[in-house]
């Protein structure tokens, strides 16, 4: 008898066989579909969450980045192109832009933001500033969220207005690359 009982669980099908397979990567079809997702405007975190409804598939927010840049995209900013789609200034002529020393008095657009593609170890997000006065800095947002300035004159301290507009463009960078 005790032999009996020890074959008859071995006849049984293995529970762990019978669970569902996680997919952790689209198909090639899906990729495409994701490509397109990211020519219309989408971020990153939309995109995660459309892959895992509507294809089933789990990624972490870091694996839909790495698919983007792996299938050579270029993430569109929806904030930066409304942006320019606004009028030019009322006061400039129609096609000429305002020149740096106008950005500095009037605010408008003095302070130039960029993101860097791959971020040092430790960085949840990185790039370079460009003050109204073109000092240049690179800043850094760590994993905490803490913002951090280095390089160029280390004396250098922006204008309260600087300040003000650089955290705004920062803001609009990150939330554009789905930050």
């Amino acid at each position: 008898m005790i032999s009996e009982e020890t074959q008859e669980p071995q006849d049984e099908p293995n529970v762990q066989d019978a669970s569902p397979k996680v997919v952790t990567q689209p198909s090639d079809d899906q990729k495409r579909e994701i490509a397109r997702w990211v020519t219309d405007g989408m971020g990153l975190s939309d995109i995660q969450k459309k892959i895992n409804l509507d294809f089933a598939v789990v990624m972490t927010y870091m694996d839909v980045r790495f698919l983007v840049d792996d299938l050579d995209l270029t993430l569109v900013d929806e904030e930066e192109e409304t942006e320019t789609e606004e009028s030019p200034d009322s006061n400039a002529p129609e096609g000429t832009a305002p020149t740096a020393d106008e950005n500095a008095t009037t605010g408008g657009g003095g302070v130039q933001v960029e993101l860097n593609t791959v971020n040092p170890p430790g960085a949840m997000a990185s790039g370079s500033v460009v003050f109204s006065d073109g000092e240049r800095k690179t800043w850094m947002v760590d994993q905490t969220g803490r913002l951090g300035l280095s390089g160029g004159k280390e004396d250098y301290n922006p204008s309260e207005g600087d300040i003000v507009e650089f955290q705004k463009e920062l803001d609009l960078a990150l939330r554009g690359k789905g930050l």
